[in-house]
């Protein structure tokens, strides 16, 4: 938990602070001092009497009690040091920026454990190790620079990397983005990001808190709480950026190198951030835009001008919006006449708008007021100005400065001359603003704020479905595949529908079976797992003698138990499936069936719950939802009926928990009508 003594401390100790500010201890002191935290600040270093104008202990058991203990000597010496901090001396919170810990060895481990025991037994709060610290505008616990000027309006930033954090910051303050609080968690030995996400929901006052988080995260130990108090404070207003890495093996094991960090599969986290409503990102530059756009009045529709003294970059940001769904609709009519006979002769308004390199401010500010006054299907206005440096252009950023004030639409400035103009930039950044200086990283982060999903709600209505059948067959089953008797119970249970089908041991009941059904059939064979991989799958079979024909042909593969038969269905082949992800639940995933999911691999996915809403928003991302619809005068499926087969496959994993993978492939598809043709469910009871 985080205590009142970590983020308000009223006094502070430095455990190793030095003279010297080229040593963590040292420049976390000087940081400190210079941040003018006004509590009582203590230092102790075994060979001074006085650090940087602080009376030095030399012993930790010689110091008054103290709230917070930012801790900066060598790890084989903290457990001791937490010890007495804790018992003798009050103290609550512990930042201990030392490595040498569960990163590094099992001793580190070991030491790391000690640490947390002690810090559990008095309801204390750690941070770290391994990290640089906390920043915030109470008090600044890093030993690191960057340090911006922290504005409450800014972004909360959490990271599960010291120098990442940095770099982000580094990022994101030339361009203007505000930071509020930073919080780098390293080891997340007793708090990691999740935690500190929990305290800014249980936090949060609308008005005051701040309403941009930021997250660089490497592990995620406990999903759920990362789901829960993200989606929590996104409800509430607030919106969520987040880079994961550590996706890949290879990734995974450069994390583990200095955070002991675990991948998460790439699927995985995408069907948790989309549930969420958290904007995934995949680098800093694309992080800072995002969160800059956040800055900006939120874009309310999908229409966009473009106004530039440039067409180069406006075209590139043409297609960059247009590509992404976003609309650069052309203006017309009088009002567009009368802009163009106020710009200089070779403009155009025509969207984008290009008032040329020689257009003055008084243009642009004239542009600026026709767009949001008179052009009502304009709903946001992207503005790429640069220069070359020939001319004093102070007076376009204070029109700048005075339109995004007034205007009820929102204005993004993009600023690429950042060498030519930089004194100019320097000083409209300085009033509050917040720049983008790549008009392309600007409209690849626009569109994916605009395209961000909502997060899921908070209770998830499942279908009804037959409970206690479903948990006698599970209860009954054998751990493993289920049988086809068995997969077919669970299914009807769930209200599935399912393909008739029959069950032949020999030649004779086959071709009863068939004539019962009636031709033409399909035959399958029972037993082995991947059927279609060794020929175990015969279509349209239309008479009694190939039915004797394919029965011998398909006994005889190895591991044969019996022949499934089931009437021949044809139609669109869709797929949903379930697979088990430790520590992230079960992920529900639907796409087109037979060579598109082998070979296409046109597969969405979510975590389970999954609501009804969720499954239409899934099928509508499907590469082929064009198929679904219908193509070229083939008819294409309900929907909405595919879309409620999915919710069913989520609460039956949610009745059957054991099901740790499950493949209905194909669910045949036909207008209203959609049928599980083939399924295969895989249960775990340790699970």
């Amino acid at each position: 938990m985080i205590t009142e003594q970590l983020v308000n401390p009223r006094s502070i100790v430095v455990i190793g602070g030095s003279n010297d500010i080229q040593k963590p201890g040292g420049k976390v002191l000087k940081n400190l001092i210079d941040g003018k935290f006004r509590g009582d600040l203590y230092v102790t270093n075994l060979k001074e009497s006085e650090v940087q104008g602080i009376r030095s202990y030399q012993d930790p058991s010689e110091l008054p009690e103290v709230d917070l203990a930012i801790i900066a000597i060598a790890a084989r010496f903290i457990p001791e040091t937490v010890d007495i901090l804790a018992r003798q001396k009050n103290t609550k919170a512990f930042i201990i920026l030392s490595a040498g810990f569960s990163e590094e060895s099992p001793e580190g481990n070991i030491l790391e454990e000690k640490i947390v025991e002690t810090i559990n037994s008095i309801d204390g709060s750690l941070i770290g190790p391994n990290c640089i610290g906390v920043l915030t505008p109470e008090y600044h616990g890093v030993f690191t620079k960057p340090i911006p000027k922290l504005d409450l309006y800014g972004c909360d930033f959490i990271s599960g990397s010291g120098a990442t954090a940095c770099f982000i910051m580094e990022t994101g303050i030339p361009k203007g983005l505000p930071f509020a609080r930073v919080f780098s968690v390293g080891n997340s030995a007793h708090m990691g990001i999740e935690d500190i996400l929990k305290y800014m929901d249980e936090t949060f006052i609308p008005g005051k808190s701040p309403k941009v988080k930021l997250l660089y995260i490497e592990n995620m130990d406990r999903p759920d709480l990362l789901l829960k108090h993200a989606s929590s404070l996104i409800r509430k207003g607030c919106k969520i950026a987040a880079i994961k890495a550590g996706t890949s093996e290879a990734g995974s094991r450069a994390a583990s190198s200095h955070t002991g960090a675990l991948a998460s599969s790439d699927v995985v986290v995408d069907a948790l951030f989309n549930k969420a409503g958290i904007i995934r990102c995949y680098g800093r530059e694309e992080l800072i835009a995002v969160a800059s756009i956040f800055m900006n009045k939120p874009l309310g529709g999908n229409n966009m001008a473009i106004i530039s003294n440039a067409g180069g970059p406006a075209v590139m940001l043409t297609d960059i919006l247009s590509n992404g769904g976003l609309n650069i609709p052309t203006l017309k009519g009088i009002k567009a006449n009368e802009l163009l006979d106020k710009l200089l002769p070779g403009s155009s308004v025509a969207n984008p708008i290009d008032f040329l390199a020689t257009g003055t401010a008084e243009q642009l500010g004239i542009i600026i007021d026709y767009i949001d006054n008179y052009f009502d299907e304009i709903d946001g206005m992207a503005i790429i100005f640069g220069t070359p440096g020939l001319s004093e252009i102070s007076d376009v950023y204070e029109v700048l400065d005075q339109k995004i004030k007034t205007a009820k639409k929102p204005i993004f400035p993009i600023l690429p001359s950042i060498l030519t103009a930089k004194d100019e930039i320097d000083t409209f950044i300085s009033k509050g603003y917040v720049i983008f200086s790549d008009e392309v990283e600007f409209g690849k982060a626009l569109v994916k704020v605009h395209q961000s999903p909502q997060p899921a709600p908070e209770k998830t209505q499942l279908p009804e479905i037959d409970l206690d059948k479903i948990r006698k067959v599970i209860n009954e089953a054998d751990e493993g595949y289920l049988s086809p008797k068995e997969t077919h119970s669970l299914l009807e249970a769930s209200g599935i529908p399912i393909i008739r089908e029959e069950i032949a041991v020999s030649p004779d009941e086959a071709i009863l079976k068939a004539e019962k059904l009636g031709f033409p059939v399909v035959m399958k064979v029972i037993g082995p797992i991947h059927k279609s991989d060794i020929d175990g799958v015969k279509l349209n079979v239309k008479d009694i003698k190939t039915v004797r024909t394919n029965f011998d042909k398909l006994i005889k593969i190895p591991d044969a138990t019996a022949v499934l038969i089931q009437p021949m269905f044809s139609g669109i082949e869709l797929f949903t499936g379930v697979k088990f992800e430790p520590k992230f639940g079960h992920l529900i995933m639907c796409g087109l069936g037979g060579i598109f999911i082998e070979v296409v691999k046109d597969v969405r996915a979510g975590l389970s719950p999954i609501s009804i809403k969720e499954a239409l928003e899934m099928i509508r991302e499907l590469n082929g939802y064009k198929i679904i619809k219908g193509l070229r005068g083939r008819a294409g499926i309900n929907e909405q009926k595919f879309a409620e087969i999915i919710t069913r496959v989520s609460a039956l994993v949610k009745a059957a928990p054991e099901i740790v993978e499950m493949d209905i492939n194909p669910l045949i598809g036909k207008g209203n009508k959609i049928v599980a043709v083939d399924a295969r469910i895989n249960i775990n009871k340790n699970n």
